[in-house]
Formats: structure tokens, C-alpha cells, sequence
């Protein structure tokens, strides 16, 4: 009898949240594919920065970023995790290819134009293969999504004020993305069920950060997932998100390199805005990030509900964010390879499997403490 083809692809998998992913994977004990462009370079990660990897069922493949031969590497399996952005660029090939090999898709992205344009062209489309779309099931996402659900349990909240902040540096590939966000699209809030424009010119803005008296500053961050995922709930009119890291100095440095980037690329044609945006996002972050500390790399998010006769507030603290991420990823996984979403087509992560759900397995492994809610009743 052949071998059957193991069920999740971990697209990405050498970079620094994929092999996170796979981490997990292996915990789980969930047979997977790491996949990407260099054979070499996925083996040589597998066994220097994934623990514990000679108990894990998996093996390596090497793929062009291109749909025919990404399809014929989806075929068999049940889902696709990516984790190649800027998802702006690089995802549709890869959406494409999971809808033609019938796969869940599930990527690591906040760019909040990827996520629209998966909902507008291939929501509809998932969900008549009757497979799941959810882009976005990350940290700096989901753990508002879920302290935002947490406060929406109280009925005749409509307005969500939505803040993400974490200790560390951003990827590589993360420092990529923003620089290609902030050059090709703009940031939405959502007012009235409407999208809303942030004022490209505003800049840092200072936010109270629970459990601190230091001011943190914020931006945008491209507007995040959550005003698109709020967009059709009924519960939600409203939502505006910021974050940001907890490093100050590096926190001010982030408009100033954004606004010579766009300055500098203004009228260059999309392959020379491309090349610049990549080179300048080399000389911010040039190399991996060491492993999280769980000391220094917290994470905080904190979401005000209100309506107009009510309040809540919910607080959530952790640490390791793109452990966070990576777990989520590897649970999306474990959980679809053993039964059906609540939601499919394009959903996130709190819709597809329910906040709670989300909420117990990163307390599980350590990675959140029990929410803070408070509720005026």
C-alpha cells in the first residue's frame, strides 16, 4: 500500500514563525510537510531550531511559489498553514492553490488589505468546497479577538477599543511586511459598519497600557485584522485598533523609516519599490530574532467594550508571541484534521473554533494567564 500523504503543509516552514509552527506540530504529534524553496535550507532548519525534531513524522519538500506546483504538493493533504508574506504579494498564489487542492488555508498575516481581498474573492469559494479560510490567526490578532469576544458576552456592548503590545523585535519578514503595507495600501478602523480611513499623517499616538505607568506609543499597525473580522457581526458597530512593541526608542524610529521608505519609492514602478522596500527592511532587521524569553518577550492586549449603557474591559497578558502564533497554527491544524469547523469559507480563528476553545489551549501550554475582565453591570 503507498504511504499516505501527511495531512498538513507547514508552507514557509524555515523561516521563524514556520518552524514554530512545526514545533508544535511535532507536540501534537501530527504528521506534516515542511515545505518552501530550498530543500537545504528547510532540513538545515529542522534540525538546528526545531526541538525535539527527531520524534517528529515529517519530511521535507522543496516547491516553486507558483500554483500548478503548489497545488500538486497540496493534493492529499487536509491543510495548508502559510507563513510567506508580505500575504499581499505571495498569498494569492498560495490561496489559489489550496482552493484547487480542496485544503483548509491558514496564514499568519494582519495586512488588512490581504484579509478584504480574501473575503471578497475567495470567502464564497472556500465555503462551497466546504472548507475553512482564515487568514490572520496570529497574536497580535486572535488574543484581542478573544478578550474583545470576552467582552462582548455582555449584551448591548457595540464599540470596540482594541490595544496589542509585545516585547521583542519583528522578524524579517515582518519588517518586510510593514514597509510593503504601508507603501501600497491604507489603514482602515471600522465607524458605523463602514470602513474609515486612519490618517496616514498622524503618526505615534500615545495609549494607557494596564499594569503600567509609562505611556506606550502606538500606530495603526495597518489597521489590523480586527475591524474586518467585526465588520458582520451584528453585536459590533465600531472598532479601532493600535499597537505596537513596549520599546520606546524603537517604537519612534518605526515613522521615520516608513516615511523615507514611501519618500523614497513615490514614483518608482512595483519591482523597484519592491527591491528598495526589501533592502531597507534588510538594514532595520537583517537577521533571525534569538529565541523568545518568556522574561522579556510579554505580550499584553487590552480591549475596552462599551455601548451606551455599558462597559467592559478585559486584559489579557502572555508572553512568547510568535509561540503564541505558532501554537494557534498547529492547533488549527490538529483541531480540522479530527472534525469540521464551526464557520467555513472565510472565518477567523474565535469564529471557526470559538474563543473559549482558542483561550484553553494557550493557558495550556503556558503561553497566557487567565484573562482579566471586568464588567460594569
Amino acid at each position: 500500500m503507498p504511504e499516505q500523504k501527511k495531512p498538513i503543509v507547514v508552507y514557509g516552514a524555515s523561516g521563524y514563525t514556520g518552524r514554530i509552527v512545526c514545533e508544535y506540530l511535532r507536540q501534537y504529534g501530527v504528521p506534516f510537510i515542511a515545505a518552501g524553496r530550498s530543500e537545504q535550507r528547510l532540513q538545515e532548519s529542522m534540525d538546528t531550531n526545531v526541538p525535539g525534531i527527531e520524534t517528529a513524522d515529517y519530511e521535507v519538500k522543496a516547491v516553486d511559489n507558483e500554483i500548478g506546483a503548489l497545488t500538486e504538493l497540496f493534493s492529499g493533504a487536509e491543510v495548508v498553514i502559510n507563513t510567506v508574506g508580505p500575504f499581499s504579494k505571495y498569498g494569492p498564489t498560495v490561496v489559489e492553490a489550496a482552493l484547487a487542492a480542496g485544503v483548509h488555508y491558514s496564514d499568519t498575516s494582519g495586512e488588512q488589505d490581504w484579509l478584504i481581498t480574501c473575503q471578497e474573492q475567495y470567502g464564497q469559494q472556500f465555503a462551497d468546497k466546504n472548507r475553512l479560510l482564515s487568514p490572520g490567526l496570529a497574536q497580535m490578532y486572535t488574543i484581542g479577538e478573544i478578550a474583545a469576544n470576552l467582552c462582548l458576552e455582555k449584551p448591548g456592548l457595540d464599540t470596540l477599543d482594541i490595544a496589542v503590545f509585545w516585547g521583542g523585535s519583528p522578524t524579517i519578514a515582518s519588517t518586510q511586511t510593514i514597509l510593503v503595507n504601508a507603501a501600497t495600501s491604507k489603514a482602515y478602523y471600522l465607524e458605523r459598519n463602514a470602513y474609515s480611513e486612519f490618517d496616514p499623517n498622524e503618526g505615534l499616538v500615545p495609549l494607557v497600557v494596564p499594569g503600567q505607568h509609562e505611556l506606550a506609543q502606538s500606530l495603526p499597525w495597518g489597521g489590523t485584522s480586527h475591524p474586518v473580522w467585526f465588520k458582520n457581526d451584528p453585536r459590533v458597530a465600531n472598532v479601532k485598533a493600535q499597537g505596537g512593541v513596549f520599546n520606546t526608542a524603537l517604537m519612534k524610529g518605526v515613522p521615520v523609516i516608513v516615511a523615507n521608505a514611501l519618500e523614497q519609492t513615490k514614483d518608482m514602478s512595483d519591482a523597484e519599490r519592491d527591491k528598495v522596500l526589501t533592502e531597507t527592511a534588510a538594514q532595520v532587521m537583517s537577521e533571525m530574532p534569538p529565541r523568545e524569553n518568556p522574561l522579556v518577550n510579554k505580550s499584553l492586549d487590552s480591549v475596552h467594550a462599551s455601548g451606551p449603557l455599558g462597559r467592559a474591559h478585559c486584559v489579557i497578558h502572555g508572553n512568547s508571541n510568535y509561540q503564541q502564533t505558532g501554537l494557534l497554527q498547529a492547533y488549527f491544524a490538529y483541531h480540522l484534521i479530527q472534525q469540521a469547523p464551526r464557520r467555513v469559507g472565510f472565518a477567523s480563528g474565535c469564529q471557526a473554533f470559538g474563543h473559549e476553545a482558542l483561550l484553553g489551549v494557550l493557558k495550556e501550554f503556558g503561553l497566557v494567564a487567565e484573562p482579566v475582565l471586568t464588567v460594569q453591570n
